[in-house]
């Protein structure tokens, strides 16, 4: 290997590499880069291929919520990869979204994949599903702008990334978007209709993310307290599977929003092979917390404090577990100093519990030994 041996790998070659296999690869957000080292030695230790991953929202030009540009992540992720020897992941760039679909924000947008790309990112999700048209006269007419927009940013990585290969995720169907009946799922028709669009256009994405009834972070019930459940409509998810095989159409799926789902009922339940990469986000912020709360109680009482000052006035009628989980991300960026000054014995917690519920995930997505195909073809 290249004297880059522990640097990110195309995200073609991962996608390509589980492709026909019964396993989902997982794909990391990291916002707090204290448990990158452990979720590595995990996948050494059961040969799993893993994505690391920030969305738009969590780390652009200034830092997002994170306070991680995309050079900073690169670079904590490139540092916990070669402290642990580890070298078949990805490095992913999360939802960049494009919610107006104007020309500034376009602009913007091509101007952080620039920087994702300088920084030596090797795989992208654009997510335009924000950009649908309730009053289309069909199907095509419904997605005309998200069909359009995805295939100019796909276009724009394309061209900065010259012969390089890299990993492709789109999106149709708004993750968590709601009506009056509820989570609004993806039809087996939109999902190809969109991806027959895209490769007409000439870009051919790895993963489609849809909506199939699962959201970001935590489920609540009435009295605030988190479920764990089983959300995403399985039916449905294998229905488009199915949909875009019969079509002949080769892209699989990308389910998002895994935290709070029981690893028992996703080693049970997920169609593997249908759905071949699966984002877990939340749950790498919570492991963090949790070990604070008993590590660093001082800071832990900071940050809690300062979350619930902050948006329980934007939060009325929900409890304060509520508020700290819904909007505790956005005190990372607040507290970064603090949160990657913390000693050495609570960093080697925070490996150990990432390590430890790494191995589960890995079990569960069925990714041990992925990591051998995918060398195969680099």
């Amino acid at each position: 290997m290249s004297s880059n041996e522990f640097g990110p790998v195309p995200g073609s070659a991962i996608f390509h590499g589980v492709a026909g296999k019964k396993a989902i690869v997982m794909a990391a957000n990291i916002r707090i880069g204290l448990v990158a080292e452990g979720i590595f030695q995990a996948a050494k230790d059961t040969d799993s291929t893993v994505f690391m991953e920030l969305a738009r929202s969590e780390s652009d030009l200034s830092g997002g919520y994170t306070g991680m540009t995309p050079k900073i992540f690169s670079e904590k992720m490139a540092v916990a990869a070669k402290n642990t020897g580890f070298g078949t992941w990805g490095l992913h760039a999360d939802h960049i979204s494009i919610k107006k679909g104007d020309t500034a924000e376009v602009a913007s947008t091509k101007e952080l994949i620039d920087a994702q790309i300088a920084a030596g990112y090797t795989s992208f999700a654009i997510d335009a599903s924000h950009l649908f048209n309730f009053n289309g006269k069909n199907v095509r007419e419904e997605l005309e702008d998200n069909i359009r927009i995805t295939t100019d940013i796909a276009q724009h990585i394309r061209a900065k990334m010259g012969k390089k290969e890299f990993g492709l995720e789109v999106e149709v169907g708004e993750i968590g978007r709601k009506d009056t009946e509820g989570l609004v799922l993806t039809r087996p028709e939109e999902a190809v209709e969109y991806i027959s669009a895209l490769n007409e256009n000439g870009v051919f994405p790895h993963v489609l993310a849809i909506a199939n009834g699962s959201t970001h972070g935590h489920t609540y019930d009435a009295d605030g307290n988190v479920v764990e459940q089983l959300s995403i409509n399985i039916p449905r998810t294998k229905e488009i599977a199915e949909a875009l095989r019969k079509h002949k159409l080769s892209v699989g799926i990308a389910q998002h929003g895994i935290t709070g789902t029981p690893r028992d009922l996703i080693a049970k339940y997920f169609p593997k092979g249908d759905i071949i990469k699966g984002n877990v986000g939340t749950f790498w912020q919570d492991v963090v917390f949790d070990t604070f709360k008993v590590y660093e109680p001082a800071l832990f009482k900071e940050i809690e404090d300062w979350t619930l000052e902050t948006y329980r006035p934007k939060n009325a009628g929900k409890k304060d577990r509520q508020i700290f989980d819904g909007n505790c991300k956005q005190a990372i960026k607040q507290f970064y100093k603090e949160i990657y000054a913390v000693g050495e014995e609570t960093q080697a917690a925070v490996r150990a519990r990432a390590y430890a519920e790494s191995l589960v995930f890995f079990k569960a997505f069925n990714s041990y030994g992925t990591g051998a195909a995918v060398r195969k073809l680099l």
